[in-house]
């Protein structure tokens, strides 16, 4: 999946996740198992009431090299083609 993300177009950190998903434009919201739940838990409650898949499966240093980042990532979105 993380494979997949690395190709996908994608919002990354959390205020362009929360954009993201505010603006109908993720389809899917991976958000990092290790990071801080202040910050991660408002994009999941975000993502339920839009119906909009949450991956929790993946740690920050995981999504930051899936995304091609030199640094952690607590949130990504995959956004529509």
């Amino acid at each position: 999946m993380l494979s997949e993300l690395s190709a996908a177009k994608k919002a990354v950190g959390v205020k362009q996740t929360r954009r993201a998903v505010r603006d109908r434009l993720a389809v899917r919201v991976f958000l990092a198992c290790d990071a801080d739940p202040a910050l991660t838990d408002p994009i999941a409650d975000e993502c339920e009431g839009a119906g909009i898949p949450v991956v929790r499966d993946y740690a920050m240093s995981q999504l930051g090299r899936a995304c091609r980042i030199a640094v952690r990532a607590s949130a990504v979105a995959e956004l529509a083609e």
